[in-house]
């Protein structure tokens, strides 16, 4: 893991001019991502390389790292060991509030923990083998279903929404926890029934899945999911697209969260500004890093899904802008 350090050249020390930035301070900033399968990963290195395209007027140097996700991402931030984080909407609200999962019970509301601003949407995906008899998601009682790996939003969103439908994990035949690059092939490889995640769309591993065998998309839906949207504003109703994937002409009814940018205190205002400032001067580039970026609006990232207070870095740029 890379950590933020401090690094000063001393121009007496070589006899030279000194020519680095902010007499020689160079600010290192890592990203806690998600597994690069996914789209986390690559939201992470899209940001990291528009701020790096202008490292040597600013001096903030952007590594991304592959983490466990979500609830992972938040507990290093809170430790001081990721100075930022994509995680889903669900838990910053929980990780803020100190409620959700016990670990974030244990430790208390995050009071620390600063939004920066909202990237794209994550409905839940659940993809069955076709010949498992799964098209709802109340099928999966009796099946073999990943339900995330450890640590990870995906499997705190799985207990949350299996918990409200009245089961527990032991109605399962198997709660298996691979990583989710680990999925498609075993689903093909009949290993699991069913997987179980938060992604935007289109997704690779959902596009491997459907195109390496026969595989469909379960509706996420019910009296359960209807009262997880209305009691929690940071859920949502959403659609996969039919036609999207292989084998799935019809559209698909589901729930999800929306995929943020978190902070904290401890990461510095100068940082933060020019982290938004390298996705917002360059937004149209941002946008087609990835295709789940395309229908993104910044009206909309600035308050979307945020449920932490604004990052005082992210608050200076939106001022500048007048969005705020």
């Amino acid at each position: 893991m890379i950590f933020k350090k401090l690094f000063v050249a001393l121009a007496a020390a070589f006899g030279l001019s000194l020519v680095a930035v902010n007499a020689g301070a160079v600010e290192f900033v890592t990203i806690g991502t998600g597994g690069v399968t996914g789209v986390y990963y690559p939201t992470g290195g899209a940001i990291c390389r528009l701020v790096n395209k202008r490292k040597k007027e600013h001096g903030i140097r952007c590594s991304v790292e592959s983490t466990g996700g979500s609830v992972y991402n938040l507990n290093t931030i809170r430790a001081g060991e990721l100075d930022m984080g994509i995680v889903q909407s669900d838990w910053q609200y929980h990780a803020y509030n100190g409620t959700g999962k016990d670990s974030f019970k244990k430790a208390g509301p995050h009071k620390e923990l600063r939004a920066v601003f909202s990237v794209h949407a994550e409905p839940v995906s659940l993809i069955a083998r076709k010949d498992s008899g799964i098209r709802h998601v109340k099928d999966l009682v009796g099946k073999r279903v990943n339900i995330g790996n450890p640590g990870s939003g995906t499997e705190a969103t799985w207990t949350v929404m299996w918990k409200a439908m009245g089961h527990t994990n032991a109605d399962l035949k198997l709660a298996a926890q691979l990583k989710s690059a680990e999925t498609p092939q075993a689903l093909c490889d009949n290993k699991i029934d069913a997987f179980f995640w938060l992604v935007g769309n289109p997704a690779a591993l959902n596009k491997e899945a459907t195109t390496t065998c026969d595989a469909v998309f379960a509706e996420v839906s019910g009296p359960a999911i209807d009262k997880l949207v209305k009691d929690n504003a940071f859920y949502r109703y959403a659609t996969i697209p039919g036609g999207m994937y292989r084998g799935n002409p019809n559209d698909i009814k589901t729930y999800g969260v929306g995929a943020t940018f978190v902070a904290s205190t401890k990461t510095s205002e100068k940082a933060i500004y020019e982290v938004v400032k390298a996705v917002f001067d360059n937004f149209d580039a941002f946008k087609k890093f990835h295709p789940a970026f395309s229908g993104l609006k910044e009206s909309e990232m600035i308050k979307d899904a945020l449920s932490a207070p604004l990052h005082a870095g992210a608050i200076k740029y939106y001022k500048e802008r007048g969005w705020q």
